[in-house]
């Protein structure tokens, strides 16, 4: 059940299971301020699971989420680019691959204390924490969740417990029904994208390779990525 509504209120893709722990109107406000997207890596793209070098990959499921909801927010925002970067505790070889391929405009690695990364990450771009939607998965991340605008918290099997806490705690918005190694991040973006009520403009315009979309493609490749590393 969401929280303030009635259960015959509920968009389409809430059947899926998505919990929204605030009301639609008062995610719709926080998504309209938001300018930036920041994701930790282990358990929102993926599994967690790592190979013997600490790599761990990412699904192309979840990598078109993440270009289709920075589509929707530059057409939201007046075709504006938002800010868009990861943060993770490892240094990782998919993770940075990935940024580069995806043109992020950061990619953090090997950040144990990730409110460091997040300061920097505030700085360079002249935001504020309220206009940061933030992805995550676990304990690590609990210090940046506290300060973002909206948080987005990936639903792992095995993280009932920790779920219940990051809820207790105050910093969950969103809540998905997937964990990341179940494409959790593809129904985490598509329902900030139905939120937002730019789902079907941004699919359509992406199937069609419309103009809109030619010209954030455009912006989004000239985007350098900063890849800051902390030693291991």
């Amino acid at each position: 059940m969401v929280r303030g509504e009635h259960p015959d209120d509920r968009d389409p893709f809430l059947k899926s299971g998505t919990g929204l722990l605030r009301s639609r109107d008062e995610l719709r406000g926080r998504l309209a301020r938001i300018r930036a997207v920041l994701f930790d890596w282990d358990g929102v793209f993926n599994d967690g699971w790592k190979d013997i070098e600490g790599g761990s990959p990412f699904s192309e499921v979840g990598s078109m989420g993440v270009n289709m909801l920075r589509f929707g927010l530059w057409m939201r925002h007046g075709e504006r680019l938002p800010y868009a970067a990861i943060i993770t505790g490892q240094h990782n070889p998919f993770a940075e691959r990935f940024a580069q391929r995806e043109k992020l405009h950061g990619l953090y690695m090997g950040f144990l204390n990730k409110m460091d990364a997040f300061e920097d990450f505030l700085k360079k771009h002249d935001l504020r924490p309220e206009e940061v939607a933030f992805f995550f998965d676990d304990a690590i991340d609990l210090a940046v969740a506290d300060r973002c605008g909206l948080r987005i918290l990936l639903r792992g099997q095995a993280g009932a417990f920790f779920a219940e806490h990051a809820v207790s705690r105050g910093c969950v918005d969103i809540i998905t029904a997937l964990s990341g190694g179940q494409n959790g991040l593809r129904e985490a973006t598509d329902a900030l994208l139905t939120l937002s009520g730019h789902y079907a403009d941004a699919m359509d315009a992406r199937a069609d390779l419309d103009p809109r979309y030619q010209r954030y493609l455009s912006e989004r490749q000239r985007t350098v990525t900063e890849v800051v590393k902390q030693p291991r």
